[in-house]
């Protein structure tokens, strides 16, 4: 039997540490390490506190992770939520798309909460920032699909660097997330797509500023 974060991760149920099997007892202390980060925060974790929630003994933790940087970074790649690329046809629906689901993930997903503190960790701690690289790596290479898709369609120049893209996009929504701590309502993050198109439209080559589409779905 498994049960379900807010996220929407899949955790296997406690079961008596006799009956487990190795594979059990692995993904036990990995569900508690994920709760826990998403709960407090990378400072609400501990080996101490996994093995007292899973029900795994301390020793038994060290055997498969030596450190407990090792065991979140693990825990992170099997339980956190990854953002998928849409396929819309068109680089502003999948722009909208894509932003319209970090927006909802950031309001509503415990891992929001918990990133600031990987983030921090991250400058003094290379597993962790192991770990925010690959959440990072991650990010980009859905926006890397999109922006492949766009530039197959025209609508974006063969050059074009995607992580433009993913800071014209990805920086209002985190500012307003963890700084100004406003809502991110849908009016607010489709005006960070259209400013973000706006800009690609200015700094674009010829050919993908005649092949923007306009939001009616004609092109320019």
């Amino acid at each position: 039997m498994s049960s379900k974060t807010r996220d929407g991760a899949v955790l296997p149920k406690s079961l008596e540490p006799l009956r487990r099997s190795k594979e059990g007892v692995k993904n036990a202390s990995l569900a508690a390490a994920y709760e826990l980060l998403t709960e407090a925060g990378l400072s609400g974790v501990s080996v101490d506190e996994v093995s007292r929630r899973s029900g795994v003994a301390k020793t038994t933790i060290y055997r498969y992770w030596p450190t407990r940087s090792a065991l979140l970074l693990e825990a992170c790649m099997q339980f956190a939520p990854r953002l998928q690329a849409p396929n819309t046809g068109t680089l502003r629906g999948d722009l909208t798309a894509i932003a319209l689901t970090m927006a909802q993930r950031l309001q509503n997903s415990r891992w929001s909460s918990a990133l600031p503190s990987v983030i921090d960790a991250a400058e003094r701690d290379a597993e962790i920032a192991e770990l925010q690289s690959r959440q990072h790596a991650g990010m980009m290479s859905a926006f890397g699909a999109i922006a492949a898709r766009a530039q197959e369609r025209g609508e974006l120049d063969d050059s074009y660097d995607a992580s433009e893209l993913t800071a014209a996009i990805a920086g209002p929504l985190f500012y307003r997330r963890w700084f100004s701590r406003q809502t991110l309502d849908e009016a607010f993050v489709r005006g960070v797509v259209e400013r973000a198109l706006s800009s690609r439209k200015n700094n674009a080559g010829p050919r993908a500023r005649d092949s923007v589409p306009s939001k009616s779905g004609t092109k320019k």
